[in-house]
């Protein structure tokens, strides 16, 4: 069975599936084996995954939201019963907002902007008006894989009435801790809506369209976890001014230092070229990346204690950051 014609089987479902959505608490059942496959290869595989995908609408169109900042709109998805949501940070934009929130019937409800990783592009938003709102549960980014079949939902265009939120069926083709890309069909004012996987759980957030509709950028689902409190709060994070003054060993898998800036603040900790950085304020550190990954949810001035591997002695080094 071809990419496109399952592709085009799970936009069918999108009429009948929307209406019957009522509930985002309905139970989604455990992904049948033709999930796993490249592509189905039977009608039974076909009807299978057919089935799947139906039961995942049904959950979670009710939670997806198109979000209005000022004269432009984006997509969001609900992920607490109080009505927190998870979007891309160029759509939130400023903390702080009075925003509008559409919801899949076409009402519309007052809500305001919280935090954003700028470093990342991921955004927080929460509706205001009080009520109980129909929200999804998030996923684990330890559980992705190349090649996963997976979901995605948004207002392409913006909302539109009497349409509900459009669902792309597609697979991840890159994985790591700063991005997924997919082949789920995106267009502008899907930014900011959910990417599932085919148990119904937020595993991503649309943030860049490709040149090629067929290419497309998400944020993982794991940044959101570790800023949750940050973006919460409506702190502004990832602000590129933030310096710590060090480089890379480019033929280091792990987070080996290359050089040190003299008088920058890793300088001034005590830091020298060749240190492994182990730990960064107590989260394990894997590779250079991730220790920018986590420099950028702090601000300048901020104390960060690193714990660096130098020779075969471990040193804990308390280190100011900087502002470029």
């Amino acid at each position: 069975m071809s990419r496109r014609r399952v592709l085009a089987l799970a936009a069918s479902l999108l009429i009948g599936s929307a209406a019957a959505a009522d509930s985002v608490t309905s139970t989604i059942p455990d992904p049948p084996a033709v999930v796993a496959k490249p592509n189905p290869e039977t009608i039974e595989d076909l009807k299978a995954f057919q089935a799947q995908t139906k039961a995942v609408i049904e959950k979670v169109i009710p939670a997806t939201v198109c979000l209005r900042v000022g004269p432009a709109s984006g997509s969001g998805v609900i992920v607490s019963k109080d009505g927190l949501i998870l979007t891309a940070g160029h759509v939130s934009g400023t903390p702080g907002q009075d925003i509008s929130i559409v919801l899949q019937d076409g009402k519309v409800v007052k809500g305001k902007t919280l935090g954003l990783n700028r470093a990342i592009d991921s955004g927080m938003a929460k509706i205001t008006a009080p009520g109980d709102w129909p929200y999804v549960d998030m996923g684990e980014f330890k559980n992705l894989k190349t090649g996963q079949w997976s979901i995605a939902v948004g207002h392409p265009g913006g909302y539109k009435q009497g349409r509900s939120p459009v669902v792309r069926v597609g697979k991840m083709s890159i994985v790591n801790d700063r991005v997924l890309q997919t082949d789920n069909a995106l267009v502008g004012g899907d930014s900011g809506g959910p990417l599932f996987d085919m148990k119904g759980r937020v595993i991503g957030i649309h943030s860049r369209i490709g040149n090629n509709i067929y290419n497309n950028m998400h944020v993982p689902i794991g940044t959101y976890k570790d800023t949750w409190d940050q973006l919460v709060k409506g702190d502004t994070i990832g602000e590129s001014d933030v310096y710590l003054g060090v480089s890379a060993d480019p033929d280091a898998k792990d987070c080996k230092l290359g050089a040190v800036t003299p008088n920058s603040p890793a300088d001034k900790a005590g830091l020298k070229a060749g240190d492994v950085i182990l730990k960064f304020s107590g989260k394990d550190v894997k590779s250079y990346e991730e220790m920018k990954k986590f420099m950028y949810t702090k601000k300048p001035t901020d104390e960060v204690t690193l714990l660096v591997k130098r020779g075969d002695e471990n040193k804990e080094l308390k280190v100011t950051l900087g502002k470029r």
